[in-house]
């Protein structure tokens, strides 16, 4: 998911503010019928956690796109979607470290080999309670729970690499220091891999490549690469110095020098992802994925059929997948969706004769993270200290709703796009009366707002933590003028180019409409003639005042030609100006309602 930026020191901040259980992937439900029983390796048998003559069992479990949701997700952000037998579908609450931490200490009991891994979003576009801190609780909580490897994501950048190696190593923050008298934040216990992530100059990996797992006369190597489009989705300054190279190009470099190590059991931690058919997260993916589309697809039939399993994120989806590896062999690509609300269990056999992983054996589950668990003890404490911290910022009221406002993110347009979009297009015009709309990216909107209290405020009250969570990534909100010319090309960037493939469909302020037609193709699906401006064509030669948070005024997300601009004009953070228009249009006997999201009108 994109959009970045560095936040602002937290005293900058402060000052401001005053399970049910699926078997995919080798089993069953997901795989074609002669796969259904794994074959097993010479003289194995069932049972985890025990010898089978040569070979032995081994676990690994996996989250990815935690995003610093340490507290359970609210909204839509906390459920997943369950598909019963019958073709019905259920909404289950999910999420919340507490209960993830207890979740993966169950699951492990039995297993004497097991190894809990992330492929990258483990911290950034975090909740106030994590973000606030730079992450650092995010960090400590998963050493709590005993993480072991991390493959950095785009996310991991958002601060920059000097922030990321501060969390890998330790140390108070340089601007903010540290948070509690005594306390000094000791870095993340487990290896945070970066393979495909150089020095642009000395073409050196920025953080280690690969690492060795080695579990009781096991050996397991680890390989972590991010999506080699990450400077297209952060800011610039946070890739500063750096290029991304090709996902299965660095994998099969490393996969090939693990075994010129001896270590022929590979697991690659893989940030980019894809999307199945079915939103639920025991969907069945076809046979050899055919019902997963995505840059993951390509990846996975691209990278070296050395590698045993391709643990995956990026689009927060969740699948356990069989897609055929470069010489046609069935292989697992698995995601458990975003926030903790799932997590993917893989077991497989460990031949120790050839010290490879047994293919044929791995399967692959997603485990629903419910909050009918007990809590860890250890993880309420964690949580508490933190949020102490947090409460004199955290509580505060900045707006009122009379019902949810939602960020549907299945949809060309939301009601919460449409809200943000008119706030910035409101705090634009305090800067310059002449602006004429707003245009914000979706991937900057990182939750709902929703109408049932998430403490003891009250329901329909806004608090900033709230607002925090919706917008964490404190960007600018910047003016810059376009002709309508360049007006047109950014809408139809939003599906052709870098879009084409994945379209992002601009959140728009009041007054701009248009109609999109999915029956065309590329930039054709922008029907050019229907963009009005309060009601007026856009004229190609006039000159526009536009807003848009400084990721999108960038080029970021692929949007190239909102860098074209001119008169740049520079504006408060994108949370401030939510918080400005919540509080000037909402109270609590007259709140917000949510818009209606009609400005869009699609054609399907």
């Amino acid at each position: 998911m994109s959009t970045p930026p560095r936040r602002p020191a937290l005293s900058r901040r402060l000052t401001a503010a005053a399970a049910g259980l699926v078997t995919v992937g080798a089993l069953a439900a997901a795989m074609p019928a002669a796969q259904a029983t794994p074959e097993k390796a010479p003289g194995a048998h069932g049972g985890h956690g025990k010898h089978h003559g040569r070979t032995v069992d081994l676990q690994v479990l996996a989250i990815n796109d935690f995003h610093g949701n340490l507290e359970p997700p609210t909204g839509s952000s906390g459920r997943v979607t369950h598909q019963h037998p019958n073709g019905t579908t259920e909404q289950i609450d999910a999420g919340g470290v507490e209960y993830l931490a207890t979740a993966l200490r169950e699951a492990r009991k039995g297993h004497p080999r097991s190894v809990t891994v992330a492929p990258g979003d483990i911290v950034g576009a975090s909740p106030l309670l994590s973000g606030l801190f730079h992450d650092e609780p995010t960090i400590e909580a998963m050493n709590a729970l005993d993480m072991d490897v991390v493959g950095v994501g785009n996310h991991e950048f958002d601060e920059g690499a000097a922030e990321l190696k501060r969390l890998q190593k330790g140390g108070c923050h340089p601007e903010d220091g540290c948070y509690d008298e005594g306390r000094v934040f000791e870095g993340a216990d487990f290896p945070i891999l970066a393979a495909n992530v150089v020095d642009e100059k000395t073409g050196r990996p920025l953080m280690a490549p690969y690492t060795v797992k080695k579990m009781k006369g096991v050996k397991v190597g680890f390989i972590g690469v991010t999506l080699e489009g990450t400077p297209d989705i952060v800011s610039a300054e946070g890739v500063k110095g750096l290029k991304f190279l090709d996902e299965a190009e660095t994998i099969d470099k490393y996969t090939k020098e693990l075994r010129r190590k001896g270590v022929n059991a590979v697991i690659a931690l893989v940030h980019e992802g894809g999307t199945p058919a079915s939103a639920a997260y025991n969907a069945d993916c076809g046979e050899d994925g055919a019902k997963l589309s995505g840059p993951i697809v390509d990846i996975a039939r691209r990278t070296n059929a050395g590698v045993d399993a391709l643990i995956t994120g990026h689009t927060h989806q969740p699948y356990v997948c069989s897609i055929p590896d470069p010489r046609g062999d069935d292989r697992l690509v698995t995601s458990a969706a975003s926030f903790g609300r799932l997590f993917t269990e893989l077991n497989m056999e460990y031949d120790h004769r050839t010290r490879d992983i047994v293919r044929t054996s791995v399967e692959g589950t997603n485990h629903v993270v419910h909050r009918n668990r007990e809590k860890a003890a250890d993880l309420t404490g964690l949580v508490d200290y933190w949020k102490a911290l947090a409460e004199p910022v955290a509580n505060r009221p900045i707006g009122w709703i009379s019902e949810d406002i939602p960020a549907d993110r299945t949809a060309v347009e939301s009601p919460l796009g449409d809200l943000i979009a008119d706030a910035q297009l409101a705090h634009a015009k305090t800067l310059d009366p002449e602006t004429d709309l707003a245009l914000m990216n979706p991937g900057g909107i990182r939750a709902d707002l929703v109408y049932t209290a998430s403490g003891g405020e009250g329901d329909g009250v806004v608090t900033y933590a709230e607002g925090f969570t919706v917008q964490p990534f404190s960007n600018t909100v910047n003016l810059t003028t376009l002709t309508g010319a360049q007006l047109l090309s950014v809408l139809r960037e939003q599906v052709s180019g870098a879009n084409e493939a994945s379209p992002k469909f601009l959140q728009v302020s009041s007054g701009l409409t248009y109609t999109l037609d999915l029956t065309k193709s590329g930039a054709d699906r922008i029907v050019t003639d229907s963009v009005r401006l309060n009601g007026e064509p856009i004229d190609p030669s006039a000159s526009y005042r536009v807003a848009a948070n400084s990721f999108l005024a960038g080029g970021g997300d692929g949007f190239g030609t909102f860098a074209k601009g001119t008169d740049p004009l520079v504006g408060s953070d994108d949370l401030a100006a939510l918080q400005e228009y919540l509080t000037a249009n909402s109270s609590a006997s007259d709140p917000l309602d949510a818009p209606a999201a009609d400005r869009i009108k699609v054609v399907r």
